[in-house]
């Protein structure tokens, strides 16, 4: 079966992250969209995760645990988890393995844990944006240990990418699947990195905001949809659409 996704968005827990991406109101607005599975990915935090899962469970969307990774390169990655334990134990991983610099929300926004009612649980005091230790070079394996999987966050962009950082996608990083933006670079970006040809390419919506979310476009094909099963596929050699 065709299973719709968007398997990077933001919520109000990332400081450049809306007020309105509410647990509730991204579950929601995914759910009006025509998605079938989305991940939540806030800045090298999960704890939002929780919530978004439970919104999920009543109205029939499928919640991916994850987060998205600021290497020590300054590169972004997607991380995704089969389970909410799973995904806590790297949260602590990565809360114990980055700089840690106290947020000013005044000026990079406020950084909010949410329950399933979008009821204010706490703020996080240290500034999420800001590197970890943990190397774009080693992060897909990093990850597995933790039962996930890692990828490259929308490498078509000219900051905060690896191809942007690097200039290229060794193959010695084990990534399967690489992000996309815009699709419509798909085909340009192969050519200049054939690399590309052998991985999986998801194209995602990175929203921080309501608005920015965007509908039912790319898919993946499954015998079931699960966040295991989505992991497994992203880790194989199948092409995603």
């Amino acid at each position: 079966m065709k299973y719709f996704y968007d398997l990077h968005l933001h919520s109000c827990l990332s400081p450049c992250g809306d007020m309105d991406m509410t647990p509730n109101n991204i579950v929601n607005m995914a759910k009006l969209l025509g998605l079938d599975v989305i991940a939540l990915t806030d800045h090298n935090t999960s704890l939002n995760c929780k919530a978004a899962i439970e919104v999920g469970n009543e109205i029939g969307l499928t919640v991916i645990p994850g987060m998205e990774l600021t290497t020590s390169e300054d590169i972004h990655a997607v991380c995704l988890f089969p389970d909410l334990e799973k995904a806590i134990c790297w949260d602590e991983y990565v809360r114990d393995n980055r700089i840690k610099i106290k947020n000013k929300a005044e000026i990079y926004g406020r950084q909010v844990i949410m329950n399933s009612a979008d009821e204010e649980i706490r703020e996080i005091e240290e500034l999420l944006l800001p590197a970890s230790n943990i190397s774009i070079m080693n992060a897909y394996e990093k990850v597995k240990e933790f039962g996930g999987i890692c990828y490259p966050a929308h490498i078509d962009r000219d900051s905060l990418s690896i191809l942007s950082v690097l200039g290229e996608i060794d193959e010695s990083c084990g990534f399967k699947t690489a992000e996309l933006y815009d699709k419509s670079l798909e085909e340009d970006l192969k050519k200049l990195h054939p690399i590309l040809n052998n991985l999986n390419i998801v194209t995602n919506s990175d929203a921080h905001y309501l608005e920015n979310m965007r509908d039912a476009q790319n898919y993946i094909e499954l015998d079931s949809l699960n966040p295991q099963n989505v992991i497994d596929y992203l880790d194989s050699n199948k092409k995603v659409v």
